[in-house]
C-alpha cells in the first residue's frame, strides 16, 4: 500500500459509525431522466448497507460515503425490509435508479438472493433499471443471474472509472483498479448485453483546474466507443477524506461549473448521439461546484436541462464578469501550487 492509501486508510482509524437504523434505506425519492430518447420519472434508492469494501480497507480520495454506512453486515431481512419501505412510496416508474455506499455486484453487501428478489420485483413495473459496482465485482455468473432477474428489461451498470489516466487515479483518487480493469469490465457486460454507464471524475486533488479538464476531455476520447453514456462526477468536498484535508488548509476547491460546462461541450461533439451528462451535488456551495453567488443558480440549472436533453446551444447565452476570472486563473494557476483557486473566486 503506497502512502496516499495509508493517508486514506489512517483517516478513518478514529472514525465512528453513526448509530442508524438497518431496516431503513438512506433515501429514496423521484426525479427526471432519460428513457428511450424521452424524458420520464425515475425512481432513486439508496441503499443502507456495511459500506464499500475498498473504502474499508482505504478508500478514494474524495470519497465520504463511508459516513453513512454501517460498517457492520447487514442481514438479507434487513435489507428486504429496506427494499419494502422504499416501495411503499413507489409509483411505477419506468426507470429505476439504484445505489448503495459500494458495490451492488459485492456479496458482501448484496447476496445474490437479496439481488435477484429486489431486481426481480422490480422488474415487474420498471423497464430499465440502474445499479453501480467496482470491476472487479463483475462476472458472467453474476450477470446471468441479473439478466435472468430482469428478464427483457434493461440493465445498466455503473463503473466509477473517473480517469483514463492510471497514474492519476492511483496518485490523484486512490481507486484501486487499474484502467485495464476497467476495459475488461466492460467487455464482460457487452458480452452479457448490459448498458454501460462510466463515471469521469472532475477536479480531483493534486492536478490544476486546466489540468482537470484536459484530463476528462482526454479520459472521455478514450472511452466514447466503451460506453453508453457518460456521467461527469464534480468533486464535492465531503467529510473525513482527503479532499476536506486539503480544503481545510486552503490546498483544494471544487471545480467551476465554467470547467463543467466547457467539458460537456466538447466531450459532446466527441461521443456525438451518445448521451453526456452531469449530476452535480452540493453545486453553488463552498463545498461543491460553483462560480460566483450571480452566476451559480443560472449555470446549474443549464448545466441540468442540458443533461436531460442533450442541447449545446443552452450554454451559449451563458454571461458572467466571473468568466473572465475563470479564464485569467487558467492561464496563472501553475504559479499558485494549488492554493490559487480558493484566493481567486
Amino acid at each position: 500500500m503506497n502512502e496516499l492509501a495509508n493517508f486514506c486508510k489512517n483517516l478513518k482509524k478514529d472514525f465512528t459509525p453513526k448509530i442508524q437504523d438497518s431496516t431503513k434505506p438512506v433515501k429514496c425519492w423521484s426525479e427526471k431522466d432519460v428513457l428511450e430518447n424521452k424524458i420520464v420519472d425515475t425512481f432513486v434508492i439508496i441503499f443502507r448497507t456495511r459500506g464499500c469494501k475498498w473504502s474499508q480497507k482505504s478508500g478514494c480520495t474524495m470519497c465520504g460515503y463511508h459516513n453513512d454506512s454501517l460498517w457492520n453486515y447487514v442481514t438479507e431481512e434487513d435489507l428486504l425490509k429496506q427494499f419494502k419501505t422504499a416501495m411503499k412510496i413507489y409509483n411505477g416508474e419506468k426507470f429505476v435508479k439504484i445505489f448503495n455506499s459500494g458495490s451492488f455486484l459485492d456479496d458482501s453487501e448484496f447476496s445474490p438472493r437479496v439481488r435477484f428478489e429486489i431486481l426481480s420485483r422490480l422488474a415487474k413495473n420498471a423497464d430499465k433499471i440502474s445499479i453501480e459496482s467496482r470491476p472487479e465485482y463483475i462476472t458472467d455468473n453474476k450477470l446471468i443471474d441479473l439478466k435472468e432477474a430482469v428478464q427483457s428489461n434493461t440493465l445498466e451498470i455503473g463503473l466509477g472509472l473517473e480517469t483514463a489516466n492510471d497514474f492519476v487515479r492511483e496518485n490523484s483518487i486512490n481507486k484501486g483498479f487499474t484502467f485495464a480493469d476497467y476495459k475488461t469490465a466492460t467487455k464482460v457486460l457487452k458480452k452479457n448485453k448490459c448498458q454501460i454507464k462510466t463515471y469521469v471524475i472532475v477536479k480531483p486533488p493534486f492536478l490544476t483546474e486546466k489540468e482537470s479538464i484536459e484530463d476528462s476531455i482526454e479520459t472521455i476520447y478514450k472511452i466514447k466507443d466503451m460506453t453508453d453514456v457518460i456521467s461527469l462526477n464534480p468533486i464535492n468536498v465531503q467529510r473525513n477524506t482527503l479532499i476536506e484535508f486539503l480544503w481545510r488548509r486552503g490546498q483544494y476547491c471544487p471545480t467551476w461549473l465554467w470547467s463543467i460546462v466547457d467539458i460537456l461541450k466538447e466531450g459532446k461533439k466527441i461521443v456525438g448521439k451518445k448521451r453526456i451528462k452531469c449530476d452535480i451535488v452540493g453545486g453553488g456551495s463552498f463545498r461543491g461546484a460553483n462560480n460566483c453567488r450571480n452566476c451559480n443558480q443560472m449555470i446549474l440549472e443549464a448545466i441540468l436541462l442540458f443533461s436531460i436533453n442533450q442541447e449545446v446551444n443552452i450554454f451559449e447565452d451563458l454571461k458572467c464578469e466571473c468568466y473572465e476570472k475563470w479564464l485569467d486563473q487558467l492561464d496563472i494557476e501553475r504559479f499558485g501550487f494549488g492554493s490559487l483557486t480558493c484566493i481567486y473566486k
